[in-house]
C-alpha cells in the first residue's frame, strides 16, 4: 500500500533572537529542518545552503535507495558549505544541524546530525527516533548524568557534531511507515523549551497538522521563546489527498531571490549571491 504525507510546517524567530538561523523544507517526499550556528552570525547561510541542497530530493518519487539519495545530497551540501567558507573566510566556523526524511510511499529514509530532533507518534505511543549529537547526551550515554539532569544542564546546547564543510558521516536509517503514523521534526527551539510529555499530548490532541504546528510553536513562545522555533508535522495517510505545495521557511525562505548587487551586506545575502 502506497501512503501519502499530509504535512504542515512553520519557523518562528522566537522572542529573544534578532534573526532566524533555522531553515525548513516540507514537501510530499522531503521533510528537513536545519538549525544554523556560528561564523560571523552566518548560521542562516549554513542552514539555507543545506536546505537548498536537499530540496531537489523532493522533485521525484524516490526509489528504494533512500539512504544513497540522502547521502549524495548531504555530500553536496557539505561541499557547498566548504566552498562558501573558502570564498568567504569571514564565515569560518559556520555550520548547521540537519534532520531530514525522504519518503518513498512505504518507507522513510532519515539523515540526522546535531540536535534537531525527529519524533514518531504511532498508535498513541510517542518516541524520539533521533539521538542528539551533544555533550550532555554523551554524558548520559556514559552514565555520568541522568536524562532529567541533561534537560537543564548549562551545556545542553553544546554540539559534538554538525555539518560545517569538514568530513563527517551523519547517522542514516530507514524505517517502515504505517497508516496513521505522525512524525514531528523540530529544532531545539521547541524540544529544548517544551517537555516531551507536553509535545506528545499536543500531537495526540490536535488532529490537523497545521493546528498542531501552530500550537507547538505557541507553547515554545509561552516558554519564553529563547531560540528560533521550527516545527514540521507530517501524517502518513492511505486516503486520496491532493498533493500540497512544498513549504519553505526560516532563513531558506527569506533568502530566496533577495540577494542583489546592492544587497550583499548580510551573510545570508552573500550566500544567496554566491549560489545564484
Amino acid at each position: 500500500m502506497t501512503l501519502t504525507l499530509r504535512y504542515a510546517a512553520h519557523s518562528d524567530r522566537g522572542l529573544i533572537r534578532d534573526g532566524n538561523q533555522d531553515s525548513v523544507y516540507a514537501g510530499p517526499r522531503l521533510l528537513a529542518v536545519a538549525d544554523g550556528m556560528g561564523g560571523m552570525a552566518a548560521g542562516d547561510v549554513a542552514s539555507n545552503i543545506v536546505i537548498g541542497a536537499m530540496a531537489p530530493l523532493d522533485e521525484d518519487v524516490p526509489g528504494d535507495a533512500l539512504v544513497d539519495a540522502l547521502r549524495s545530497a548531504v555530500g553536496t551540501a557539505n561541499q557547498q558549505l566548504r566552498d562558501t567558507v573558502d570564498a568567504n573566510p569571514q564565515l569560518e566556523g559556520m555550520g548547521t544541524t540537519l534532520t531530514a526524511t525522504l519518503f518513498s510511499g512505504t518507507k522513510l529514509g532519515m539523515v540526522h546530525i546535531g540536535d534537531s530532533r525527529a519524533y514518531l507518534l504511532r498508535n498513541g505511543e510517542f518516541a524520539q527516533i533521533t539521538k542528539d549529537d551533544t555533550y550532555v547526551q554523551m554524558l548520559v550515554d556514559e552514565g555520568r548524568i541522568s536524562a532529567e539532569e541533561a534537560s537543564s544542564h548549562p551545556q545542553r546546547s553544546l554540539l559534538t557534531r554538525a555539518l560545517d564543510g569538514r568530513d563527517i558521516d551523519p547517522e542514516y536509517s530507514v524505517r517502515q511507515v504505517l497508516p496513521g503514523d505522525r512524525y514531528l521534526i523540530c529544532s531545539d527551539g521547541l524540544s529544548g523549551v517544551v517537555s516531551a510529555e507536553t509535545i506528545a499530548d499536543t500531537m495526540r490532541e490536535y488532529a490537523d497538522p497545521q493546528q498542531c504546528v501552530e500550537r507547538l510553536v505557541q507553547l515554545a513562545l509561552r516558554g519564553g521563546g529563547p531560540d528560533n522555533i521550527t516545527v514540521i508535522i507530517a501524517d502518513a495517510t492511505d486516503q486520496d489527498i491532493v498533493e500540497a505545495s512544498p513549504i519553505v521557511g526560516g532563513a531558506a525562505a527569506r533568502d530566496r531571490g533577495m540577494a542583489t548587487s546592492a544587497d550583499v551586506s548580510t551573510p545570508a545575502a552573500r550566500a544567496s549571491a554566491l549560489s545564484a
